[in-house]
């Protein structure tokens, strides 16, 4: 009797051996120094920046290859030149208020104030006090008009 109760006996002791780690700790549980908690919650990324318009913009939509409006943003202001690389000149367009978005948005809108103090002896400048300025799939635009003819001009960033 004694010999069946010796491997009967052996059983649990082979159990548990099968079933601990290497240092003698279960299989199953973690690795000392883990923090269960951080494994089971998802990783959150950090809040998106908010869109940036600020850069160099330019016309795509010109009828002239030489000759198309090129915009500045930066620093809450927004400057559009009338372009003519045949002729090396330049006309300011455009001086005015850039609200820049709070929010990683897709598209933006915002209203600009013409700043007169530099526009009003501009003899190319649009006499508008505000202009609305849109931003969707990579593409500025805003609304000009000129001799009597109004636009959409159309920029993408440089």
């Amino acid at each position: 009797m004694r010999r069946l109760l010796t491997p009967v006996a052996l059983i649990p002791i082979l159990f548990l051996a099968a079933c601990s780690g290497v240092d003698g700790e279960p299989a199953s549980a973690p690795p000392a120094g883990s923090n269960d908690t951080a494994a089971a919650v998802e990783t959150q990324a950090p809040p998106a920046a908010p869109l940036d318009l600020t850069g160099d913009w330019v016309q795509t939509n010109s009828n002239s290859e030489s000759s198309y409006q090129a915009a500045t943003i930066s620093d809450g202001e927004i400057v559009i030149n009338w372009v003519n690389d045949a002729e090396s000149t330049s006309a300011l367009y455009w001086a005015g208020t850039y609200v820049a978005p709070t929010e990683d948005v897709e598209s933006y809108t915002w209203d600009s104030a013409n700043d007169t103090t530099q526009t009003e002896s501009a003899l190319m400048a649009s006499g508008d006090a505000t202009k609305v300025f849109t931003f969707e799939g990579d593409v500025l635009t805003y609304e000009l008009t000129a001799l009597g003819v109004t636009m959409t001009v159309e920029m993408s960033r440089q």
